[in-house]
């Protein structure tokens, strides 16, 4: 099958970088288990329910076992409108899990059904490893952008072609590492660059970076530049970042000389549970990218 990805190498120089290890700890993860229903008004592909039934089953599972949050925020507004003074009231309310995902246990059970005005109905059921919410992990701001390396252009749509590039700020000093999994169930390493022999990228507290930009790479590296296809139909991937104050080790990947080195999801899956145990400091955050054809 053919993958929904190309990127071209783009040499500046040779960069080395010392680090240290740091011993880790035990983390909490345990199994859970979600089940949601969605229901299409028409305007969604058989793949779109799929993904957005999958989204709420793991927010099932999140809820059920570690419970929900919450919050109201309260705003006020003083106004003199002629000689009369008014009051305003916004309640603003939102409701937070206190659990994050870890990984799939295996594939998620769909069932499908249709509505009186035939709209599809997808039940999912999945099975998983989570974990709950504490301050241990690394904070970080992350975004993928869509061909700009501004702010700006942060976005999850992509069209045949577009490239991509990651926006990564971390909260204190630490170690990166970024995953593609495409939907043919392969999971590509795409930070570390290709030509990079470490595990991860360090980085630094509060400093900005663009990644996969030859323009903003740093002196000493070969970047690997992102190009997202979809020729024929819509493709869903999703984006794993990893961050860590502690550094991680890699997975045994399949690597070919000057191409992304790969895995399957299910061995991904195993590889970032174990890690997450033994450190309860990573931090991760995965985003789900739509690549639709460019007609």
């Amino acid at each position: 099958m053919k993958l929904n990805l190309f990127f071209k190498r783009t040499s500046l120089m040779i960069w080395v970088t010392m680090v240290w290890v740091l011993p880790s700890l035990a983390a909490d993860i345990v199994s859970v288990k979600g089940e949601s229903t969605f229901y299409d008004d028409g305007t969604h592909s058989k793949i779109e329910c799929e993904r957005l039934a999958l989204e709420q089953a793991r927010v099932d599972a999140l809820a059920k076992k570690f419970g929900t949050i919450v919050s109201q925020d309260i705003l006020q507004a003083d106004r003199v409108q002629g000689n009369r003074e008014k009051n305003d009231f916004l309640s603003l309310s939102s409701t937070e899990v206190r659990g994050e995902w870890v990984a799939d246990d295996g594939d998620p059970v769909y069932t499908y059904d249709r509505d009186a005005n035939q709209n599809l109905i997808v039940t999912c059921v999945i099975k998983g490893k989570a974990k709950a919410i504490d301050n241990e992990a690394a904070q970080f701001n992350s975004q993928v952008l869509r061909n700009g390396t501004d702010s700006r252009n942060a976005d999850i749509n992509f069209k045949n072609g577009d490239a991509m590039f990651l926006d990564f700020q971390g909260g204190e000093d630490g170690y990166l590492a970024v995953f593609l999994e495409d939907e043919q169930k392969q999971v590509f390493q795409l930070l570390p660059y290709v030509s990079d022999q470490k595990s991860r990228v360090p980085v630094k507290k509060g400093e900005r970076y663009v990644f996969f930009s030859p323009r903003d790479g740093m002196k000493g590296e070969i970047v690997d530049e992102l190009v997202l296809t979809a020729e024929y139909n819509t493709e869903y991937n999703r984006v794993y970042v990893l961050f860590s104050p502690m550094q991680f080790s890699s997975p045994v990947m399949n690597r070919n000389p000057g191409e992304l080195h790969y895995m399957n999801a299910e061995e991904f899956s195993k590889w970032l549970v174990k890690t997450r145990k033994n450190d309860p400091k990573m931090g991760v955050k995965a985003m789900n990218l739509i690549i639709q054809p460019s007609r």
